[in-house]
């Protein structure tokens, strides 16, 4: 699961960003996956879990490199799993899709938000993914979409894309940042990576501890029917869209 992206409008990422932005993200997990295959396939056993995101399912705004890259890293897996079990392998590979999650990226990932970035509520722990990727390398399955609001945002983009279309467009610029202005002098890791102070480890968390919680986090519960509402005004605005009305 190696990342990194660009928070920005699409047409404001540069060609050498989408390259490089693609390269860690997507081939990352290319390169990762064919090392695992070369000493497990010879052996006939052995798991590959690839990180993957709600965003391989739902592209939203400000996000075209890094959800580009997961739609592509999932078609990657699923054509190996193809091969494989077109072989009669038994190496599996399976991918864990996460949600908005607590970590230092969004404050090293490159910006031109004004704002500072950060992860879409409802957000959860790093303790939550991990934890969910170590059983899927140990039990794996197909797939796993982990959290309850991002099983519900995948069945939506498979029955409703257009209304979902509309509901991103209507609130996830805002949703991804922060109340406070980002840094001028910030820092990013899209072509090397961002030291600690004093070349300490930054950890797993990020700083918005206080989103934690996922679908039970009380923040999130006190969204809840302002969220209904832009549901409902983005399926109206659909449903306009269709009947061809202003």
């Amino acid at each position: 699961n190696a990342m990194t992206t660009v928070f920005a409008y699409s047409w404001d990422v540069t060609p050498e960003e989408y390259r490089r932005a693609t390269e860690v993200t997507y081939l990352g997990q290319v390169h990762g996956t064919l090392a695992a295959l070369r000493r497990m396939r010879p052996r006939d056993q052995g798991t590959v879990c690839n990180v993957g995101s709600a965003l391989a399912f739902r592209a939203i705004p400000l996000q075209a490199a890094y959800c580009g890259a997961k739609f592509a890293a999932r078609g990657f897996t699923e054509a190996v799993r193809a091969e494989l079990r077109h072989d009669g392998s038994h190496v599996q590979i399976t991918t864990v899709h996460l949600p908005a999650v607590d970590t230092p990226q969004f404050g090293w990932c490159r910006s031109r938000l004004p704002k500072h970035p950060q992860p879409v509520p409802p957000t959860y722990a790093p303790e939550v993914a991990a934890e969910a990727i170590v059983a899927a390398s140990l039990r794996p399955r197909r797939q796993k979409v982990l959290g309850g609001f991002n099983h519900l945002v995948v069945a939506a983009s498979k029955v409703a894309p257009g209304i979902l279309d509309h509901y991103v467009a209507r609130t996830t610029v805002a949703a991804q940042q922060a109340a406070f202005d980002a840094s001028p002098d910030r820092p990013d890791n899209l072509w090397a990576p961002v030291d600690g102070e004093g070349g300490a480890d930054r950890g797993a968390r990020g700083i918005f501890a206080d989103q934690e919680g996922g679908m039970a986090n009380r923040r999130w519960l006190a969204s809840v029917p302002a969220l209904v509402a832009e549901v409902g005004h983005a399926a109206f605005d659909r449903l306009r869209e269709v009947a061809g009305r202003p």
